[in-house]
């Protein structure tokens, strides 16, 4: 297998080409001239042994394209991408482990050969005997720790590493011997499950235009996007985006935070102002969007988590600015600024409202309400009390302006207890409306419950469809009395927030009513949309989650929504692993792999990780790097056989990854980890094997500790939790933080086993219910079931059926071609331009149907 070595870390924006390489599993080639050589064909067989090596095929179009390239542009292609795709599973990277012959030669028993490491490093002396064996003439200093290591106890030819402290030895330092060969893999190895056949997207022209249709699939995005999409919207900013033509530029940008960037975008050059300051200005809706532009401008993130100091603002911008807030209402321009007082206060400083009070006195005067600026008998105070007259909601008090807040008064509404009041005041906004039923019908009494489902019918229309499917998730859970409440709050790393559920329960007719309104109204959104005849939909997708909380979901190789669930096939080995390298400003940086193993009950009754290398046979530890320099780095791994691990008692496996030293991760320069599923015994193959990668993700954010997953051993399954957990002090260890992960673990799984988040696979059932005549459902033993909608079916009723014994048919052979797919794997008959999600698109070739991603199915549902 050949392995390309680059120097990129994982703050390192991706090339255009991996980008669409992502996305549509597309490569794009220069203009095609010449005739296909000897060499030529030969070149790409071996491209093709090397890609297969990766868990990619080539497409038989892209393999004859390649074909038709000078030798020159053949190397040159293929070394591009083998490089990105090397940087998409990790295998760019060095990946020694501490015990080179792991997992065969890792110790049994850890605690003796930490008790022979701590002996020698206090009582080992040069040109002394070996205190541990006695052996004269085998103790000798490594570089460049300096510590006294016998030859003789420690292998030169299994450690990678100084043996006494782990750290990171000179690669020339005679301690090192060549490594025992390691047993060659067998040429049979399974593909991965997330295989992809690559396509051939045409020329470099082809590859401009697909690059504009991906950046309009992300500005249609309506919530907010992950680090990796918000990094591909830059790219492709760069490459689709044009100042001085703004056709591309579309005239709603839904998602607020998306909207920032592109703005920020569109004035970095001040030459353009032209043509960009009439398209800010006409973007601007509210005062946050102001906010969030002049955060991005000055370098902090578009979701206002921590405000930077702020840049000056040239004074033409400055003005348009101005003009934007002036257009508002200014009780709601207030209203926004006293959700970020201070931030507001230090924006107003760059703006300088008062100096234009009387070019734009509207948004002089929402300042000087956010200020409670005292009027005098000046000329801006003379501005200021003429706006405040024009302005009907505007009151002069105490000599200061007013303006009524609308929080304040549903606060005061519900605090009362007098909902029937606050509800017309929420309807106000339908987007909290949504996000505040459960509260308001805790609140209401019977008459009161009434006038919120009346209200709620209204308001749905307007919600987006991430308040709607999350509310829709959390009331049909409510009718039982919950143990516990989890909240993902908003901020830069994915934490969890747990607490005791003290809700009393709703009543059943009050939660069914709601779900029946919450539930047509999806169904109502996707009828809407263009019709089909045929759909087809996974059975297999109901474990996975419709995606939320995408701010803060970690790069990753497949992008799984959290909480997603999916099967670990029978027989085979899950191998964990972490790579690091440390960087100027982390210093000597110790992150530890670490495995909790837990019972049915959530008690904690076995680790695996730096201080135990094996728990019996069922996991076993490659060792503990303390130190990873560049540019080699350093990994660990965790080898899970879950068979032994079962005949232990073991039901969960978290799998972790902590800073030993307390260093956040986003401090080093290349940070990642992820699962391999082997279907051979951990002791064949390279220990990195690329081939077998099923998931791969970058640790940037500034957590010391990340948990990214929970693997329930009795039901063969891995569920992708992807947040991080808040840890003090250093030294950290699975033992000191057993009692937070079982928490953590069991919270997080019971919840998204209940039914509170929507599954990726209702969804699917619900468009496909409302968009066609005729159904299809693939179930996960191979067999396919069809439903076909009655003439006189409602959606509601099509979508009970769908999934359920009483099917029209079933299927026999391939289904027919869909227009509409919701698949686990790209593996069935699509029709020309069909909508697919498929959470591993394998052959599916996106020059031909529009691929969606999750993000999409739920943006779909927007309300138009």
């Amino acid at each position: 297998m050949t392995t390309i070595t680059t120097t990129a870390t994982t703050n390192t924006r991706r090339s255009l080409g991996a980008v669409l390489l992502s996305s549509r599993g597309a490569v794009y080639l220069p203009t095609i001239t010449a005739e296909p050589t000897v060499d030529a064909i030969a070149g790409v067989a071996l491209l093709e042994t090397d890609l297969v090596e990766r868990g990619y095929l080539l497409s038989a179009g892209l393999r004859q394209a390649l074909t038709a390239l000078d030798t020159e542009a053949l190397a040159t292609a293929g070394q591009s991408l083998l490089t990105d795709i090397d940087a998409a599973l990790g295998s760019d990277r060095n990946h020694t482990p501490l015990f080179r012959g792991f997992p065969r030669t890792t110790p049994h028993d850890t605690f003796a050969l930490y008790v022979d490491r701590v002996l020698a490093l206090l009582l080992q002396a040069p040109e002394q005997p070996c205190v541990l064996c006695g052996t004269n003439g085998t103790v000798h200093a490594v570089s460049p720790c300096a510590h006294l290591v016998c030859r003789s106890c420690f292998d030169g030819a299994d450690y990678s590493a100084c043996p006494i402290c782990n750290r990171s030895i000179d690669a020339d330092d005679p301690f090192l011997r060549p490594a025992l060969p390691r047993t060659v893999a067998s040429t049979r190895r399974a593909l991965p499950q997330r295989l992809r056949v690559l396509t051939f997207g045409g020329d470099l022209a082809a590859r401009t235009a697909d690059a504009g249709g991906e950046l309009s699939t992300l500005l249609a995005r309506a919530g907010a996007l992950s680090p990796q999409d918000t990094e591909d919207l830059m790219v492709l900013l760069d490459e689709a985006g044009d100042r001085s033509d703004l056709a591309w530029l579309p005239d709603v940008i839904p998602g607020r935070e998306t909207k920032a960037r592109v703005l920020a975008w569109l004035l970095a050059d001040k030459d353009a102002y032209t043509a960009t300051l009439p398209a800010v200005t006409a973007s601007i809706t509210t005062a946050t969007d102001v906010l969030r532009l002049l955060v991005v401008l000055s370098g902090g993130d578009a979701g206002l988590v921590e405000i930077p100091r702020f840049t000056a603002v040239p004074r033409p911008l400055r003005r348009a600015l101005l003009m934007a807030l002036n257009g508002l209402d200014p009780v709601l321009v207030t209203e926004d600024m006293k959700r970020h007082p201070a931030a507001w206060k230090h924006a107003a400083e760059r703006l300088h409202p008062f100096e234009y009070a009387h070019r734009y006195p509207k948004a002089a005067l929402a300042v000087a309400a956010l200020r409670e600026f005292l009027l005098t008998e000046d000329t801006l105070s003379q501005t200021l009390r003429t706006a405040a007259r024009r302005s009907t909601a505007t009151t002069l008090d105490a000599g200061t302006v007013s303006l009524p807040v609308w929080a304040s008064q549903v606060e005061t509404a519900l605090a009362d207890g007098q909902v029937e009041r606050a509800v017309p005041l929420i309807a106000q906004r339908p987007g909290e409306f949504v996000r505040r039923l459960d509260h308001m019908l805790r609140l209401a009494d019977p008459a009161a419950a009434e006038a919120v489902l009346t209200a709620l019918g209204k308001a749905v229309r307007q919600a987006s469809p991430a308040v709607l499917l999350s509310a829709l998730g959390a009331i049909r859970t409510r009718s039982r009395k919950g143990d516990s409440r989890v909240f993902f709050p908003k901020g830069s790393d994915a934490t969890a927030h747990i607490v005791t559920d003290e809700r009393a329960p709703l009543t059943t007719s009050v939660t069914d009513r709601t779900v029946g309104i919450l539930t047509g109204e999806v169904l109502r959104r996707a009828a809407e949309l263009a019709p089909v005849d045929v759909a087809v939909v996974d059975a297999a997708l109901d474990g996975v989650i419709a995606p939320f909380a995408e701010r803060t979901a970690s790069r990753s190789l497949v992008t799984l929504p959290r909480g997603s669930e999916l099967p670990i096939p029978q027989g085979h080995t899950v191998r964990l692993f972490v790579h690091w390298m440390e960087s100027a400003t982390s210093g000597v940086t110790d992150l530890d792999l670490s495995a909790a193993m837990f019972n049915d009950g959530w008690e904690h009754i076995g680790t695996c990780d730096y201080t135990s290398y094996r728990y019996f046979d069922g996991a076993v530890h490659s060792g503990d790097r303390t130190s990873a320099p560049a540019p080699e780095g350093a990994s660990e791994f965790v080898d899970l056989d879950l068979d032994e691990l079962a005949a232990r008692g073991v039901r969960y496996v978290v799998g972790t990854v902590f800073s030993y030293n307390n260093v956040p991760f986003e401090e080093l320069a290349d940070a990642f980890a992820g699962v391999m599923v082997r279907d051979e015994p951990g002791e064949t193959g390279p220990v990195f094997d690329a081939r077998q990668v099923e998931q791969r993700f970058d640790l940037t954010s500034k957590a010391r500790a990340s948990v990214p997953l929970v693997i329930d051993v009795n039901d063969r399954t891995m569920r992708w939790l992807d947040v991080v957990q808040a840890v003090t002090g250093s030294n950290h260890a699975v033992h000191r933080h057993a009692g937070a992960i079982a928490l953590l673990g069991q919270a997080l799984t019971g919840l998204f086993a209940s039914g509170a988040r929507i599954g990726l696979g209702e969804l699917a059932v619900w468009q496909a219910a409302a968009r066609s005549k005729t159904v299809i459902v693939r179930h996960t033993d191979g067999s396919a079931s069809m439903y076909q909608r009655g003439a006189d079916e409602d959606a509601l009723t099509f979508a009970a059926r769908i999934g359920s014994p009483a099917r029209d048919a079933a299927v026999e052979g391939d289904p027919p071609a869909a227009q509409l797919a919701y698949l686990m794997r790209g593996d069935t008959l699509l029709a020309a331009d069909a909508e697919v999600y498929a959470l591993h698109p394998a052959g599916i070739d996106t020059g031909a149907v529009r691929l969606m991603s999750a993000p999409d199915v739920v943006t779909a549902l927007a309300a138009k």
